[in-house]
Parts: structure tokens; C-alpha cells; sequence
């Protein structure tokens, strides 16, 4: 760090728990935000002036009006300009020590992977259960920590998830709730200055987690309720009995059933066949080739040959294609979906 940085980091760097070595930890560290909205400003903010070394913002929406009474990054001029260009030019202002990359698109199946594996953890300050479930589901295939938050009316909750082997998303709530039970801020509201709070815990979550110090959320859901001031930390469970994210169907796979596998298996016995489910799954019924757990899948590249057909099996299919994504930015072979549902 050069004298600059010494002294615009300087308050920081007086806490022991960061020091020099805190703040050159920050500088090294790569974290992508998933969406500038409500929760995004705060902790884009807070990053950036923390002196996060890269920070990347995606998010495809542009500034609306309604959007400004909560997000402070933002003003009248804005209005119609794409909210991650426009973050990562008002940032740039803040820091010019950092480095930021502006994705003013939509993060997707097909984009997720490529995008989340250049970055060190990724904190998701999406407001809807598709993105926050591919966002949790590529985090937890690609072994990066994710820093999550969620507002509602006058209510916030805030955790970590897949934090060295610890709960993800899914130990929270395994699947989406029916399209129209889902809650949004747009139909219920939200007060302005609680995603101020909850981005702000969740910036501080993050320069914790990366420094070393204090105690994480792994395992824990903060829950803080506005109204009345009241906070309350749960414990959460891990689901060893994790699906894949949703919405997935749209991708065109090319899907095989048992009968067309065995097939395959006559006229190429060469065929490198990958269960991803879980060990337990697999003792309980398996048709052959090897058990590479989804979650597990990155410790075994190695042993995938790039010079054979690949079957990827699951119960449903649905981790397989997570598996698929994955496999297709290591690979050119052949890939084939099947799905052990009868």
C-alpha cells in the first residue's frame, strides 16, 4: 500500500483485530454483489471505502424514481441509467484505489458459473427466490462463501452461507414458495432506511470474514425487526438433501432415459459415467461409473477425461445440469443428462 492508502485507511488499520495485515488482506480480496439495489448500495459503499481490492456489481435493472428514497447511491439524474454502470462511476469517486467491474446484465445458469468463479465470495442482495437460489447453488458448486440479506416492510435477516462446509441457502429453505405467496417490496413496502441496517450488517459480515476476526454468522440467521428494535439470531441446520435451482428447464440438455444410457454403454464402452448425488444416495441405488457429490464436483476435475462421452446422473436431473454448466467451462466432450427417476 502506498502512502495514500495508509492514510485513507488509517482509522481502520488503528483496530487490531485489522491492522496492516487486515487492510492488505482487503486489498487482495475479489467480492462480487449481486444486485444495486436497496441492499447493494450500502454494502457497495461500504466495500468500496473499506478498500476492497475488486469489486464487481451485477445487476440488469436501470435507476427508477421509486427507487430512491432506499437506494443512496442514486439520484434524480440517474433516473433510466443502468444501475451497475452507474455504481461502479460513483464508486470509482469514492475509491479510486479499487478495481470494479460493471455486469449491467441479468445473472443466469448459463452466466453464473463463468462470473462468481473469478471472485473470492459473492454477497447477494437480490430481491427475488430465482436469483437467490443460482446464486446460492453456483456458490455452493464452486466453494465460495456468501454473504445474504433479505428486506420486508420493516424486517431484515442477514447470514453466511457455505462458510467452510457450513450451511447454504437450501438448510434455510430447501425450495421456492408458490409464485404467489412470494412477498416483494413493490406490493408490500419497505422503509427506506432499513436496507441502510441490513446492507450495512452485511457489509460488516463481510470485512469480518475476510480480516479473520469476530464471530460469522455460519449457521445463524440474524433477524432484525425495525418497529419495535428487536433482533434475534436462529440456528440453522444443514440439509444434507440439497436440489438444484430453479427454472432450469429452460436450457436446452440433451436428456437420455435408463433404457437409451444402456445403449450408449453398447456402442461407446468407453462412456465416463458421473453420479452427482450425495454418498448415501448413491449406496442406496446406483447403476455403476463414479460418485462425484455435485458440491464435491470441483475436487475431482482431475479424474474427468476430456476424451470421452460424459453421463451425468441425479435423481431428477435438475443437478445434473447445475453439473453440466460447470463441466461445459472445463470441457468439450459430449454430455449427456439422465435422470434415475422411474
Amino acid at each position: 500500500m502506498d502512502s495514500a492508502e495508509l492514510k485513507r485507511y488509517n482509522r481502520q488499520i488503528l483496530l487490531p483485530e485489522i491492522g496492516i495485515e487486515g487492510q492488505q488482506k482487503l486489498k487482495a480480496a475479489k467480492v462480487l454483489v449481486i444486485g444495486a439495489g436497496g441492499l447493494g448500495c450500502p454494502v457497495l459503499l461500504y466495500l468500496a471505502a473499506a478498500g476492497v481490492g475488486k469489486i464487481g456489481v451485477i445487476d440488469h435493472d436501470t435507476v427508477d424514481e421509486s427507487n430512491l428514497h432506499r437506494q443512496v447511491l442514486f439520484n434524480t439524474t440517474d433516473v433510466g441509467k443502468s444501475k451497475a454502470d452507474t455504481s461502479v462511476n460513483k464508486l470509482q469517486l469514492l475509491n479510486p484505489h479499487i478495481d470494479f467491474v460493471s455486469y449491467p446484465f441479468k445473472i443466469t445458469l448459463n452466466n453464473a458459473n463463468s462470473i462468481v468463479q473469478d471472485y473470492d465470495l459473492v454477497v447477494d442482495g437480490s430481491d427475488n427466490f430465482p436469483t437467490r437460489y443460482l446464486v446460492n447453488d453456483t456458490c455452493v458448486a464452486l466453494n465460495k462463501p456468501l454473504v445474504f440479506g433479505s428486506i420486508f416492510k420493516f424486517e431484515g435477516q442477514v447470514s453466511l452461507f457455505n462458510y467452510n462446509g457450513g450451511t447454504d441457502y437450501r438448510s434455510l429453505f430447501p425450495e421456492p414458495p408458490p409464485a404467489d405467496e412470494v412477498p416483494n417490496c413493490d406490493e408490500g413496502g419497505v422503509i427506506g432506511s432499513l436496507p441502510g441496517i441490513i446492507g450495512s450488517y452485511m457489509a460488516n459480515e463481510t470485512i469480518k470474514l475476510i480480516c479473520g476476526f469476530g464471530e460469522l454468522l455460519s449457521g445463524k440467521l440474524l433477524m432484525v425487526n425495525v418497529l419495535d428494535n428487536s433482533s434475534l439470531i436462529l440456528n440453522i441446520g444443514k440439509n444434507v438433501d440439497v436440489a438444484a435451482p430453479v427454472n432450469l428447464s429452460k436450457k436446452k440438455y440433451e436428456v437420455i432415459d435408463l433404457e437409451t444410457f444402456e445403449q450408449l454403454k453398447i456402442s461407446d464402452p468407453s462412456l465416463f459415467l458421473i453420479d452427482v448425488r450425495e454418498d448415501f444416495e448413491f449406496e442406496e441405488y446406483n447403476i455403476g461409473g463414479y460418485n462425484f457429490p455435485l458440491y464435491e464436483l470441483n475436487d475431482h476435475w482431475n479424474s474427468i477425461p476430456e476424451d470421452k462421452k460424459i453421463v451425468l446422473c441425479c435423481t431428477s436431473g435438475l443437478r445434473s445440469k447445475i453439473a453440466y454448466n460447470l463441466l461445459k467451462a472445463k470441457t468439450d466432450a459430449q454430455i449427456y443428462i439422465l435422470s434415475l427417476n422411474k
